[in-house]
């Protein structure tokens, strides 16, 4: 029997997600309209989101899809048969009514196979995101306008459990350790987090960092963080988040960097990942495992750029073992935190200013960078990052996995 958590635990989680990570920490309000995205192996989380949204006296747009397993992957089925036409086509008028109707979304991240789409072919996945991406478009403006947020959790299941090489019960102490749902108030120890982040995340801003240099034995990156830029973090858009981040200016990034934890990514195990950069964009993209899913994605439109760099604290994370998902692992705390960088898409409300009056033409200037594809690629292993300040002084902002700011 496929173990399910306390249903105090299920109403706990539902909770963080509804009543603090949406609407950036105030949580869902009466009337406002919630699109809940669940697979089926995550119905007892689905159920419990249900339920906090109406106590919340919001509305429920559901979208509770079949898991993609050994009796069903559609998945797998739709991109092995689907005609060209069929990959791109966009059902505009659909989605564009589903953006204007919605206030906030909740999706949980449940896959019951991480590699359901092993030996698909990577560019038909693309393809199909390149179709889909006026659908981030249209909600990034609607973000960058106070309109619209949204965040992900994670239903461990496990087929999860034995990537990360533990029992499903174990894998869910994880989640339950991570996510403060072992508190009675885990809002209240979500709030103290935030506060937390916000305080290291105002130095950073203080600092008027003009470039960072990544060292370590398996990196010699140097990150440009360009005009107009904020740090985020702390924000309820991922639970749980460690991590602060911003979006530099893309044309910047020079250098290469290892990262050594998999990326489980487009139904797919991705190991060993290096890539190096010359001015800005990726000129070497290498794995040592499943390469074609990586260079694929590179290929990608905007995918050779770098859209986030991040680094996480050890003493802000719970998260101490990997969990064979980027949600956790790109917050991990362990011995030496986290550094990781995402290439792709470029997060808008790293602009230092008021999003929704920047026009495509000033996002580009800026070095605020396009794409269909958010990949974050992570590392754990010791590094130093030093910051170029304006005005010509160098600090050590990192170090032993944690900020150097006091």
């Amino acid at each position: 029997m496929t173990y399910i958590p306390p249903q105090e635990i299920l109403e706990r989680y539902a909770s963080v997600l509804i009543d603090f990570a949406l609407g950036g920490g105030r949580g869902v309000q009466p009337g406002e309209v919630v699109r809940v995205v669940s697979p089926e192996s995550a119905k007892p989380l689905y159920a419990a989101l249900n339920r906090a949204v109406w106590r919340a006296g919001g509305h429920v747009i559901g979208a509770y899809q079949p898991d993609d397993d050994q009796d069903a992957n559609l998945a797998r089925d739709f991109y092995r048969s689907a005609s060209v036409e069929q990959l791109e086509h966009f059902p505009a008028l659909y989605t564009r009514g589903l953006i204007d109707e919605i206030d906030h979304q909740v999706t949980v991240i449940a896959p019951s196979d991480p590699r359901s789409l092993d030996g698909v072919d990577p560019a038909r996945i693309m393809r199909r995101g390149e179709a889909l991406r006026p659908l981030l478009d249209w909600r990034g403006e609607k973000e960058n306008a106070g309109r619209f947020t949204w965040t992900l959790g994670l239903y461990g299941t496990p087929g999860m459990a034995n990537e990360a090489g533990m029992g499903v019960e174990e894998y869910w102490e994880q989640i339950v350790h991570a996510c403060f749902l072992d508190s009675e108030e885990p809002l209240a120890r979500w709030r103290e987090v935030g506060q937390r982040l916000d305080e290291t995340r105002q130095r950073l801003d203080a600092l008027e960092i003009e470039r960072l240099h990544v060292e370590g034995e398996d990196v010699d990156l140097w990150v440009s963080i360009g005009e107009q830029r904020r740090w985020l973090g702390g924000r309820g858009r991922n639970i749980p988040s460690f991590e602060l981040f911003t979006s530099p200016d893309w044309r910047g990034t020079e250098g290469w960097i290892y990262c050594n934890q998999p990326l489980y990514r487009y139904g797919s195990l991705v190991k060993g990942i290096r890539l190096a950069f010359v001015d800005g964009r990726v000129t070497e993209a290498t794995a040592e495992e499943n390469e074609p899913v990586l260079k694929e994605m590179i290929a990608t439109k905007g995918a050779d750029r770098v859209g986030e760099f991040s680094l996480t604290d050890r003493r802000f994370s719970r998260i101490t073992r990997f969990m064979a998902q980027t949600l956790y692992d790109e917050n991990v705390g362990g011995s030496f935190g986290n550094t990781h960088i995402a290439v792709g898409r470029s997060y808008q409300d790293a602009y230092a200013g008021d999003p929704a009056l920047v026009s495509a033409e000033e996002w580009q200037r800026l070095g605020f960078n396009s794409s269909s594809v958010h990949t974050d690629i992570v590392s754990t292993t010791d590094r130093v990052v030093t910051a170029s300040l304006r005005g010509g002084a160098e600090r050590v902002i990192y170090r032993d996995g944690q900020f150097q700011l006091d």
